[in-house]
Parts: structure tokens; sequence; C-alpha cells
């Protein structure tokens, strides 16, 4: 696990994060290198300062543009998803909804590089400057359309999608390398299948570990 630069950055108690750790643990988080991240990475950074005493509740929370950063669970259950789907740690990973960044730090401590394209520039410029504070150096951000992926990046040996889709795109799929996994909230209703895939050729491998809602994955880009 990579470490974050913290001088500067009011932490909350240890106790506090030691309490939303323990939390994710008992609702069947056990990959304890996700677990010592979500300790590490300071939550109440990605938030408004109005909302930073709620930072480490097992909740998610308004960042403005109608967007939220997710509940610690769901990125912890993501995460686990994303490092569990392949033989070993993926490489490079695309991130699909940058949104706070709060996903992408945890991301960045736990592979060797992230792309992450955000369709609002509002809040891709947010999470530059926390990600910069954090002295996170491994991640490339893009203000773009997640739905056409980043294929001067390409291949990837991961993808995560971080909002609500209606299908997988097919220009995200055809960017992922052979044996690469895919992490995705997918379904025609609010609630989606958050699904696993694994590319095998021309083939796919896929799996549904939860039921979970989202803000829904939207084409176009804007301010």
């Amino acid at each position: 696990m990579k470490h974050f630069n913290l001088e500067g950055i009011g932490m909350t108690s240890r106790r506090t994060r030691d309490r939303l750790v323990q939390r994710l643990r008992s609702n069947g988080i056990v990959d304890e290198r996700v677990l010592d991240t979500i300790a590490a990475v300071p939550r109440h950074i990605f938030v408004d300062e109005a909302l930073a005493h709620r930072a480490y509740e097992d909740s998610a929370l308004p960042i403005g543009h109608g967007q939220t950063i997710s509940q610690p669970y769901l990125v912890a259950a993501m995460t686990a998803a994303l490092l569990a789907g392949g033989d070993g740690p993926p490489g490079r990973v695309l991130e699909i909804g940058t949104g706070s960044g709060y996903q992408t730090a945890i991301l960045a401590s736990l592979v060797a590089e992230v792309y992450s394209i955000e369709r609002i520039a509002g809040l891709l410029e947010r999470a530059r400057d926390r990600l910069r504070a954090l002295g996170v150096r491994n991640v490339q951000l893009k203000h773009g359309d997640g739905n056409s992926g980043w294929p001067a990046k390409a291949p990837f040996d991961a993808v995560m999608v971080t909002a609500g889709a209606s299908h997988i795109p097919d220009a995200v799929m055809d960017q992922m390398a052979d044996g690469a996994h895919l992490v995705i909230p997918v379904g025609k209703g609010d609630v989606k299948d958050l699904k696993r895939l694994r590319k095998s050729g021309d083939a796919w491998r896929q799996e549904t570990l939860d039921q979970v809602r989202f803000v829904p994955l939207v084409r176009g880009i804007a301010r």
C-alpha cells in the first residue's frame, strides 16, 4: 500500500476511522489491503467542510452537481471485487466516474496506474486538487465521456465504473486486455446488479455480486 502525504491535512481520530473499518469488516469486507487503505485515506477531505463531521459514517454524501461520494461499504466492496477478479493486483486500471476522487485515491494506493475519467469539469478539478494534496502521483485524470473509455491509454487490466449503467459500453469492453476484469453496476431499473466480468478472448464470464444504487452513468460532458 502506498503512503499518502498527510502534512497539513487535519485527520480525524484513529478511533473514528477504526470504527468505520470495523463496521465494514462486520458487513463482510475481508480483504485487509482494502480495509487498511480505507483506514489510511482521509475521506473528510473529499467532502465539503460542512459535511466533514459525517465523513466516516457508512453512507453516501452529496458532493455537488447532483453527484455523491459513494458509501464506504460500496467503495470497499467494489475495490475488493476488482482486486479479486484476476490473478494478482491489476496494473493499469480505468475508472469511469472520478467524482470526488475518493475511490480514485483508494485505487491508487493498491494498483500501479489509475486512469480516471469524469464528465463534470468542476468535480474533476476539485478531485485533482485533493489528489495532489495527498501526494498521489500514479493517477492520470481526463475530462470526458466515460462511455467512450480512454482509447489512447488502452488496453486496461481492469475497469471500474462508479455510476449505474443501463448497459455495458462497447467501447470500454473493446479497450480491455485479454484476462482483464470489469466491475460495474448495470441494469434497467433504479436498483442495479453489481457485476464482475472477466474477458477471455472473445468470451466473457460474469457474476452478480450484489444489488446496489448509484447515480446514473450519463453521456456527454459538462462544466
